[in-house]
């Protein structure tokens, strides 16, 4: 199950996604009707396996683990300084705050939210791409799914 997890992040994130999420002594847990569908580290979650399409969706640790793997810009957001504090928060992210996107991002992928810096802040799934992102000044341009600040408080 670890290898099939592994091919579904590469096919989705990139080559090597799938190593840096899930190294060895990752567990899983499946689904009532036996597919796969949590990804752990102890008991933490790195991930979980959308039934619908089997598009993984991160944790903040599944984030903080593709954000070490893969170097700035890929797969990344980057937010203006004036909205970190609230995405961090767990807000979305509203496209008049994004500075860059990549841009081989799509609507409805996973992404990562970085500040100026390249520091973590957040993960979700881009609602526009990422012209759409830059050029649009009204509405949310990710769908924050947890930020960092939540991440701390809540681990």
């Amino acid at each position: 199950m670890i290898h099939l997890a592994r091919m579904l992040a590469d096919i989705q994130f990139g080559r090597g996604a799938g190593a840096a999420l899930f190294p060895d002594g990752t567990t899983f847990q499946l689904s009532s009707t036996q597919r796969l569908r949590y990804l752990l580290s102890g008991d933490e979650r790195i991930a979980t396996v959308r039934a619908r399409d089997s598009h993984l969706t991160l944790s903040m640790l599944g984030a903080e683990r593709l954000h070490m793997a893969f170097p700035h810009p890929r797969l990344r957001v980057v937010a203006s300084q004036e909205a970190v504090p609230f995405v961090s928060a767990g807000k979305n992210l509203f496209a008049r705050h994004v500075l860059y996107a990549d841009p081989e991002i799509r609507a409805g992928d996973e992404v990562l939210v970085v500040d100026e810096n390249d520091r973590l802040i957040a993960t979700g799934r881009a609602v526009l791409a990422p012209e759409e992102m830059l050029q649009i000044k009204r509405g949310v341009a990710v769908s924050v799914r947890y930020g960092v600040e939540e991440h701390v408080r809540s681990g």
